[in-house]
């Protein structure tokens, strides 16, 4: 019964390849990804009510039980993880159905994308670290691709950064294993925790879980961002928004799981290094939010702000903190695609992405207006919206361990992430018209529908928290008792 854990990466897997060979037929391949994304959303959501009524569920590839086979695992942490990336994904799709030309449909787009899912979804679902370096890759490679198809020039030139950056994190990711392979004799993820804790973190662990902690900040656009505005500002509105939901959260999702369940013998050095680097994030993401005209770059600073903000509750690391994080990581990841898809409907209607070339745009387009100024309450945390409750949880948790310096950026950053949308709704949305109603380009209506299922959902998450509270609560106990997920996944037998 458990072989279902493997759906989520399997089904986007399959229907990915089938999809290759059905290059010539675009509006084929988008329907057969929107049911297959629909599907792993279902899946995902039968998995996340099983793992409350049954416990964490694991599945054993060829019958080997851990630590001496392949395993994958099912939290609540990971699935509510997967649940919410499959419902980016198909609203993203449905976008991608009305919005992408001939072209691009034929280029493979499609089974890039399912590819990327599964990546994402195989990252948060093994439980072995050599397979998270596996999954990286696949999402990797199928972002290579998605980021330079249509073969603009200024795509070429983001695409060779960031291939680069991530050759370089995957090798040092392999050089990290290698080394705790050698040190420990296992990569398993829950019998790691135990020979941690019983060799103790010792200087060769402690620069091993640094190297981790370099390699993943990497890949969440922690500190080292500079890779990230780039990257994200130059695919198309459909790419963007998938990248700015899914492609971070997955190092973030690894430096939650590695620093919570293997590297937790010294908080002092590893999550004060990340409490530094969160701090560094949120004022460079800030700076960078409100330094640009270009309403891709600023969406994409916004991006690393929430970086550095989620990652203050893993520094923190109390219960109201871990849940807040958790809280704010869900949010974020809709919400943040929501904000790319805007945007991006913003430049098709203006031809331009630069604030001073565009002016009245709430006259003509007036839905579009009010769903980008909630979009700008919810990243800003205004309640009720879906931001406001992780925003409010991860400020007390540092209250209470008193990281008053990691409070005070925090909240600040809120203030810079409410200026630099406000800058985009003022200049672009307000004033005088500069497309007259003979001239205006239609906006289809098709394309604002999956914009307003988004705007719905963090109304939703805002006002539904009760809802989701018992499968945050119970994330979270898992990050902070490491022990669960160790039982669960050895079942009570520690090697």
């Amino acid at each position: 019964m458990n072989n279902i854990i493997l759906l989520p990466v399997l089904i986007p897997v399959m229907v990915g390849i089938l999809l290759i060979f059905l290059r010539s037929y675009g509006r084929t391949q988008a329907w057969f990804s929107i049911f297959t994304i629909a599907a792993t959303a279902g899946i995902s959501y039968y998995l996340l009510e099983k793992v409350q009524s049954d416990g964490i569920q694991r599945l054993d590839f060829g019958g080997w039980a851990p630590p001496f086979g392949i395993s994958f695992v099912a939290d609540s942490f990971s699935l509510l993880l997967v649940l919410t990336a499959s419902i980016v994904t198909f609203v993203c799709l449905m976008y991608a159905l009305f919005s992408t030309n001939k072209l691009l449909q034929t280029m493979y787009y499609y089974p890039s994308v399912l590819f990327l899912i599964a990546g994402v979804n195989g990252s948060f679902l093994t439980g072995d670290l050599f397979n998270l370096f596996v999954c990286f890759e696949v999402m990797l490679l199928s972002s290579y691709v998605l980021l330079t198809l249509g073969g603009a020039k200024r795509q070429l030139r983001e695409a060779i950064k960031y291939v680069v950056i991530n050759i370089v994190s995957s090798w040092f990711f392999l050089v990290a294993l290698a080394y705790l392979y050698g040190a420990v004799g296992t990569l398993n993820m829950a019998h790691l925790s135990v020979r941690v804790a019983e060799a103790g973190q010792g200087p060769l662990l402690t620069t091993i879980s640094i190297v981790f902690m370099i390699v993943f900040s990497l890949k969440a656009g922690l500190l080292l961002y500079f890779w990230l505005p780039g990257s994200y500002s130059t695919p198309p509105v459909v790419t963007s928004a998938l990248f700015g939901a899914l492609l971070t959260k997955v190092g973030i999702y690894a430096l939650f799981r590695v620093f919570s369940l293997i590297f937790n013998q010294q908080p002092e050095i590893t999550h004060a290094i990340i409490g530094v680097m969160a701090g560094l994030t949120l004022i460079g993401g800030s700076i960078g939010a409100i330094a640009y005209n270009d309403i891709r770059k600023i969406a994409a600073y916004n991006v690393v702000i929430a970086v550095g903000f989620i990652l203050v509750g893993l520094a923190v690391s109390t219960p109201n903190a871990i849940e807040g994080a958790i809280y704010y990581l869900i949010h974020d990841m809709i919400v943040k695609a929501l904000l790319f898809l805007l945007v991006g409907t913003v430049i098709a209607l203006t031809g331009t992405a630069q604030l001073h070339q565009m002016s009245g745009l709430m006259k003509n387009y007036p839905l579009l207006g009010w769903s980008f100024f909630i979009t700008m309450l919810s990243l800003a945390g205004v309640p009720p919206l879906s931001g406001f409750i992780g925003k409010v949880l991860v400020s007390e948790g540092a209250i209470e361990s008193g990281a008053y310096i990691l409070l005070a950026l925090s909240l600040l950053s809120s203030l810079f992430v409410l200026y630099s949308l406000l800058r985009i709704f003022k200049n672009s949305f307000w004033g005088e018209t500069i497309v007259g109603k003979e001239d205006q380009v239609p906006l289809n209506s098709r394309f604002l529908v999956p914009c307003l299922v988004l705007v719905l959902l963090t109304f939703g998450i805002g006002l539904g928290t009760e809802g989701l509270s018992a499968y945050v609560t119970d994330a979270a106990e898992t990050l902070l008792n490491p022990d669960i997920y160790v039982d669960a996944v050895l079942e009570g037998d520690r090697p």
